[in-house]
């Protein structure tokens, strides 16, 4: 749930400060209606609701809406939103971290293509692509690699256990995200052993409640049209177009999308489409969510894992479903949330297929997997007068086959109590762990997240937290078993661990908000991929690796229509063995640096709006063949009710910067967008 609280004040005669309050409820559209609010203060209220069945992370930040019949611009908290980043739910209010929230309305407004696109502006985030638009991505969280953290879609997690490089690969478009919620530092005792160094969670739109607040925002009856469509096409440089169309209402959606595009560099064209359903309803006293996706693309990857061999190809696939079932026992006392426990059920299947060639056509360097997950999850949550306990257990199964062939089952055990005492918040939990591929023990990691308020008016907060985490991930099927011309796994690799401290600090108000973080993650066993001369071949292999840093994020409402985002992240490593290493590929790439800045601006009008949205990032990475480069986005959008048209300029100065290796990526390019709402 989402509060909008807009005030417009007026002022007749000199008496600004002596004015009757008005309530509105509708406005009456009529010409004499100005005149009922001369000399008066008119309180207008907006109540919108969005229902978050997963979110990421303890705290959520301050998300800021502009009203177009406004002239003040209001922060708005979502204090009093039910958020599920600990076992237990627990209000942003009550909750003891901080999650950087990604909105439905900020990837529509930024000058962004996909998913990973979208989270390159996100500060603690580092996103490496080996082709352009997103073909292949990485995807890392605080100087971590891409297989350290949690890929989640609704809760679930849809991680590849083959390769992280393959974890990506959404089964949803842009048009079904209702955010994107990512949290950083170790979270296994929440979210399981992959959430090594963070996590991604993609949340997508509901189906009665989109349904509605589109056809209030197209004015017209949602009993006389059940369902809303929308058609969406694009096209642009390098013989870039694609669509997408989506049909929702009464808990249902359905969307599909294709996208093609010849590449901005030799060898680098893709062909990608993507389906996705979604279905919720209630059945007595339980309610039901069915998720269903599929994904397939197939592309040409120029040096994408050796700058020996430019003529590389894969194609990719994947399957998704899961079904979750939610129910309550009222307590007989009330309780916080109406009920004494809560339970849900959530059974999950995830299937994907790699092929790739070395040298395409030839047989070289070729191979093909087929991975399949299939698990499920318990979890329950008990309010009574001490807090909140919760448990829980997952289990999942990962098996690949073709090229090698494994399988290994893990089973993880949540236990977690949450205080809530005035302002303090502590939650504390353990995950007991035990997976087949390592040995036959348990392995506990335990962790506690509290946050103090030191500062609650209705205007301002002001909050303090610290954490201490203990995670752990297994090796992928890559690491310990992949073998080609260019590299080589070692099935003798052991798990990776860490120890995580945090410690932050959070700030809102009605034009600005601040949150600052500071890290240190000691970490055993890092797994990275490395050559030990020049003519070697790469090798996975375990480091004692620490990393450390700090990331700082503001926004400021300069006036009602021009807002600025900016952020810093600073990341530091040591490294403490003495093996003579030629190259890393993965976790001494980190980046050291990372500035974004992204200006925004709003003009309504009573027949359209306009969105001007400018992205600028500047990142320094660690490594020899990587420079400090700068990249400028822009997107301009024309909206009216049921039609919106857009222009985005991407990479504007047209720089050639590597993100990964020796693969170069695309310059300028420029891309156009239509949408109609049916």
């Amino acid at each position: 749930m989402k509060k909008e609280q807009f005030f417009l004040r007026t002022s007749f005669l000199g008496q600004a400060n002596q004015q009757s309050r008005l309530r509105f409820k509708r406005f009456s559209r009529k010409g004499y209606a100005l005149f009922s609010v001369l000399g008066r203060e008119v309180l207008i209220g907006v109540l919108s609701v969005a229902v978050v069945s997963h979110a990421m992370a303890n705290g959520v930040s301050v998300v800021e809406e502009l009203a177009k019949d406004t002239v003040v611009r209001e922060a708005q908290t979502l204090d009093d939103v039910v958020v599920l980043g600990s076992r237990a739910p627990l209000t942003e209010g009550e909750t003891a971290k901080i999650v950087t929230v990604i909105t439905s309305d900020d990837i529509h407004r930024a000058a962004v293509t996909t998913i990973n696109d979208a989270l390159k502006m996100a500060t603690g985030v580092d996103v490496r692509q080996r082709g352009g638009f997103g073909v292949q991505t990485d995807i890392s969280i605080g100087g971590g690699t891409f297989d350290q953290i949690a890929i989640l879609l609704n809760g679930v997690n849809i991680g590849n256990p083959q390769t992280g490089h393959l974890s990506a690969d959404f089964p949803v478009s842009l048009e079904d995200i209702e955010r994107i919620e990512i949290i950083e530092g170790a979270s296994s005792r929440v979210f399981g052993a992959s959430a090594f160094n963070g996590a991604v969670n993609i949340v997508t739109k509901g189906g009665q409640g989109e349904l509605e607040m589109r056809n209030e925002e197209l004015g017209i009856n949602s009993s006389l049209f059940p369902l809303h469509s929308s058609l969406s096409f694009e096209g642009g440089s390098f013989g870039t177009f694609g669509g997408t169309g989506r049909v929702a209402g009464k808990g249902q959606s359905l969307s599909a999308s294709y996208r093609q595009s010849d590449g901005g560099t030799e060898n680098s064209y893709f062909r990608q489409s993507q389906g996705f359903y979604s279905l919720n309803t209630q059945l007595s006293t339980l309610n039901f969510h069915l998720t269903a996706g599929v994904t397939a693309k197939r592309y040409g990857a120029n040096t994408f894992y050796s700058a020996a061999y430019p003529n590389q190809y894969e194609s990719n696939g994947r399957f998704f479903a899961s079904l979750e079932i939610k129910g309550n026992i009222p307590s007989p006392r009330g309780g916080r949330e109406g009920a004494a426990f809560q339970y849900l059920v959530q059974p999950y299947w995830n299937l994907n297929t790699d092929h790739f060639q070395l040298i395409r056509g030839s047989g070289v360097g070729e191979n093909f997997h087929r991975t399949n997950v299939i698990g499920g999850k318990v979890n329950g949550d008990y309010d009574w007068s001490l807090g909140k306990t919760a448990f829980g257990v997952e289990v999942r199964n990962e098996s690949i086959r073709r090229t090698f062939h494994s399988d290994r089952t893990e089973v993880s055990l949540f236990l977690e109590h949450n205080i809530i005492y005035k302002r303090f918040t502590a939650s504390m939990g353990v995950v007991a762990n035990h997976n087949s591929g390592y040995d036959s023990k348990f392995h506990f990691f335990p962790g506690i997240d509290m946050k103090y308020r030191v500062w609650n008016t209705p205007k301002a907060q002001s909050d303090v937290f610290l954490s201490y985490n203990t995670a752990f991930r297994m090796p992928t099927f890559t690491d310990l078993f992949y073998k080609s011309p260019t590299n080589e796994g070692n099935k003798d690799l052991k798990p990776e661990r860490v120890q995580s401290l945090r410690i932050g600090y959070r700030y809102n108000r009605s034009m600005f908000n601040v949150q600052c973080s500071m890290f240190y993650d000691w970490g055993k066993d890092m797994i990275d991929w490395v050559m030990y001369s020049p003519t070697d071949k790469y090798h996975s292999a375990n480091f004692r690796l620490d990393n450390r840093g700090a990331i700082v994020n503001c926004q400021l409402s300069i006036i009602n229509c021009l807002s600025v985002k900016a952020g810093y992240c600073f990341i530091d490593q040591k490294r403490y063995d003495d093996v003579s290493i030629y190259k890393s590929n993965y976790a001494m790439e980190y980046l050291k640096h990372k500035v974004t800045v992204e200006p925004r601006y709003t003009l309504h009008s009573s027949l359209f709006t306009l969105c001007f949205d400018v992205a600028y990032r500047w990142q320094d990475r660690m490594g020899p063949l990587y420079k400090p480069f700068s990249l400028i986005d822009a997107k301009v959008s024309f909206i009216k009710k049921k039609y919106e048209a857009s222009l985005s300029l991407n990479n504007i100065t047209s720089y050639r910067y590597y993100d990964l290796s020796t693969v170069k990526q695309p310059g300028f390019w420029c891309m156009a967008g239509f949408k109609v709402k049916l």
